[in-house]
């Protein structure tokens, strides 16, 4: 029976299948494994939102009040704390508008999709988020430039290239260059200022995803556009509420025209439902609280220089991290797995990156600091880094 042959095309890989850890508590500064607790030194929770009172008070309030459920954002789902959530997603963006999705997953998909025809042209940079490559393939545009990362030099050429195409009709095709802000491997920024001059100059919109630069870079966490002073410059901005913001749910700011077209023609809008009552409350707890107070910010920010300066100290390579992501690289992929199982038999939570999510060659341990952790934290997981990397002779 075919149904048999499927099954047994699949069952090879499945069986390689290893499951994750499974976390026993909060996602705070440490994490309960097998009931042990473990340093969290992987966990995308920038500014500690994950396990802080305001955020559980905000939620227990809402649903007391509210319920839990919602529904589709075109028929009964659109509630007064989603609209509350998106003025004050532009607010602290700095945009007219601003428009929430159940993922940022989701709202890369509508991003693209929703304006870009097969006839038009889109440049992506090589490093991008694999929501990004989707919503390209989703999108089913014909005319795809790819250029080296973080390269304007190759990303003008390609624009120059770009330049030339022509749709069926004569008429001339809308054009996009969409990259991430920060790069989720290696802690890296795109290089904005240059991109947008070269946006102008060939007439060309601007997307960055900016998932996991939310809460971090910029004023008050605002974000890379703001890092790089260009508000008001970037065409389409995504953000991630499940990473600094510790919540789920994605959104797409930018100008009211836009925001407002999205709104009336985005599948991922129209066909999903809304965000629950709690995930509601509390992102909108979360962004509240950066509106009002950078002091979660400062508090990553010194955990992250302190984390850097420790690692050069010890004599690791951390690349050309400009961000809280810091990759301890390592190179070999087998070392790099080895050096992970240690660290957790050191109650040291810290995954190893290995190819495909990176070349070969590259792997590295992805380290990510947090507002949660205290100066004893950081010095615990340090210690355990040299350590290992004595006894493995990596440093």
């Amino acid at each position: 029976m075919p149904q048999l042959d499927f099954y047994k095309k699949i069952e090879p890989e499945v069986s390689s299948f290893k499951s994750p850890y499974v976390i026993e508590s909060g996602q705070g500064s440490y994490l309960k494994i097998n009931g042990v607790d473990k340093l969290n030194f992987c966990s995308s929770h920038y500014l500690g939102f994950a396990e802080d009172q305001r955020l559980k008070d905000a939620v227990c309030e809402a649903v007391q009040k509210y319920g839990v459920g919602t529904g589709y954002r075109t028929l009964a789902g659109t509630h007064a704390l989603h609209l509350k959530l998106e003025e004050a997603i532009a607010r602290f963006k700095g945009t007219e508008a601003a428009v929430v999705f159940s993922s940022a997953y989701m709202a890369n998909a509508a991003a693209i999709q929703t304006i870009i025809g097969k006839d038009d042209v889109l440049i992506s940079d090589e490093l991008n988020h694999a929501s990004i490559i989707d919503a390209v393939r989703l999108s089913q545009v014909k005319n795809k430039f790819v250029y080296k990362h973080a390269d304007t030099n190759d990303l003008e050429e390609k624009l120059k290239e770009a330049s030339t195409v022509v749709k069926p009709d004569g008429d001339k095709p809308l054009m996009l260059i969409v990259t991430d802000g920060v790069f989720s491997m290696d802690g890296d920024l795109a290089p904005l200022p240059k991109i947008v001059e070269l946006a102008k100059k060939y007439d060309a919109l601007t997307m960055v995803d900016d998932a996991h630069g939310e809460g971090v870079l910029g004023k008050g966490g605002r974000g890379i556009v703001d890092h790089f002073g260009l508000v008001g410059e970037i065409d389409i901005e995504i953000g991630s509420l499940s990473k600094a913001f510790s919540v789920i749910g994605g959104f797409i700011a930018g100008r009211k025209t836009l925001i407002n077209y999205y709104n009336l023609k985005a599948r991922q809008r129209l066909f999903s439902i809304a965000l629950t009552i709690p995930d509601t409350a509390a992102a909108l707890k979360a962004v509240s609280i950066l509106l009002e107070s950078d002091a979660q910010v400062k508090k990553l920010w010194d955990n992250v220089n302190y984390l850097q300066k420790e690692f050069k100290n010890l004599g690791f390579n951390t690349g050309n991290s400009q961000t809280p992501i810091i990759p301890v690289m390592i190179g070999d992929e087998d070392k790099a797995r080895e050096f992970s199982a240690k660290l957790f038999e050191e109650n040291v939570f810290a995954t190893p990156i290995v190819f495909p999510m990176v070349a070969k060659g590259k792997a590295r341990i992805r380290v990510i600091a947090s507002a949660s952790h205290s100066k004893e934290d950081l010095s615990k997981g340090i210690e355990a880094f040299g350590k290992i990397g004595k006894q493995m002779q990596i440093i």
